[in-house]
């Protein structure tokens, strides 16, 4: 894809990254999970996101698993991969190489072990310097949750102007700031929901998709509440929307990257263990969990 030409519309599914029991890579359960996948209208995949585990990877296992997953991506769905490092020298370095391996976006969370020195004047010359250095589009991804640094909407809309970032991927779920960011950023600068909790209402702002962990185990329903908008089915949206907050947040806030997995393993998808020092779930969790996936029609 021409970086002229590059859309983030539509959902995406961050896929988790399966391991085996002793903790390596499972090339065959990755292979299996995208062959499933590849049913479901998704748009694409974001590889090496916070559901892939990507702190836990060495950058040998990254550029190996990218390349893997490369090879089941198929030609018209967009490969985003998380290139984000702590520094910005290391950023450029592993955005090349992801680009090497056929990445169309570099996904970039925003550094955050000096999170107290985090402010715009860094924010924005760490991300106009990858920018500027990247062969491919680059796009902010803001995860407060989890940096504890949250940029701000007048930062995400400064950095708009730069051509090379295109998007912005928000977790935060502030939908005034989305807003903001909506009604600032540069024309055709495009803003992707970053949990299925709060999709409907950002479509309804002016977001063009989501990247949304719930689409690894629900990706037709995920699929199906922006259909339902660009139909203009408004209520069967919001119905959908409503159904999905408490299971969503099973898998993301709740029981993390772990309930995240056990849930694909319910829905059957393999998911597998995380990496240690992340714990799966007890026999309780599970328990409330699929209980949750019930109840919001998943299984």
């Amino acid at each position: 894809m021409g970086k002229d030409t590059i859309s983030m519309a539509g959902i995406f599914a961050p896929i988790p990254t399966p391991f085996d029991s002793a903790g390596e890579l499972d090339w065959k359960a990755l292979a299996n999970n995208f062959e499933k996948w590849n049913l479901y209208p998704l748009a694409g995949y974001v590889i090496l996101g916070t559901n892939g585990e990507f702190p836990y990877l060495s950058e040998a296992e990254k550029l190996a698993y990218l390349e893997a997953a490369r090879k089941h991506i198929p030609q018209g769905k967009l490969f985003m991969a998380g290139a984000g490092c702590e520094s910005t020298h290391s950023t450029i370095a592993l955005v090349k190489k992801v680009a090497v391996l056929g990445a169309d976006v570099a996904l970039l969370i925003t550094p955050s072990y000096y999170k107290s020195k985090m402010d715009a004047s860094a924010l924005t010359h760490y991300y106009q310097s990858v920018a500027d250095a990247s062969p491919i589009p680059v796009s902010i991804y803001n995860i407060p949750a989890n940096t504890m640094v949250d940029m701000p909407a007048e930062l995400v809309i400064k950095l708009s102007q730069h051509p090379n970032i295109i998007g912005v991927k928000d977790s935060s779920g502030n939908l005034a700031k989305l807003g903001e960011i909506l009604q600032g950023a540069r024309s055709g600068f495009q803003v992707l929901a970053g949990s299925a909790g709060f999709l409907y209402p950002a479509l309804c702002l002016g977001a063009i998709g989501g990247v949304l962990a719930l689409s690894n185990i629900a990706p037709q329903l995920c699929c199906d509440i922006l259909y339902f908008f660009h139909q203009g089915r408004h209520t069967e949206a919001k119905e959908l929307q409503l159904r999905l907050i408490a299971a969503n947040a099973a898998v993301t806030a709740r029981f993390g990257v772990a309930g995240l997995k056990a849930a694909m393993d319910m829905v059957g998808f393999y998911g597998g263990p995380p990496r240690s020092p992340l714990l799966p779930l007890n026999d309780e969790q599970r328990a409330i969990l699929r209980g949750l996936l019930r109840e919001a029609g998943i299984i």
